[in-house]
């Protein structure tokens, strides 16, 4: 499955302070009907994501009955892009293993 969207960059400043963006009720949506498929726990989904001309491999976290992509800050240093900012954010869902 791969998915893209535009989200702002938001800080989270919680016990592991990190960078996310919002994944649209929409496409959260698709990923919830698979969930169970590619999960390896705790409702955590592998990707492959790319900001730009960055790609990055994480997993998106579930927050508030939708998900959440971790930036890490080497993605931010590479695309200049901080808090607050919108980006587009390309994902493929990767299967379990």
């Amino acid at each position: 499955m791969e998915l893209e969207f535009i989200g702002e960059i938001f800080y989270w400043r919680g016990p592991s302070p990190f960078h996310f963006v919002t994944v649209p009720e929409a496409e959260s949506a698709e990923i919830h009907a698979i969930a169970r498929e590619v999960t390896y726990g705790w409702g955590a989904i592998p990707v492959d994501g790319r900001i730009g001309d960055t790609a990055f491999t994480t997993s998106l976290f579930p927050r508030d009955g939708g998900y959440v992509v971790p930036i890490k800050d080497a993605v931010r240093r590479a695309e200049d892009v901080d808090d607050g900012d919108v980006v587009t954010v390309l994902l493929t869902v990767r299967p379990r293993r």
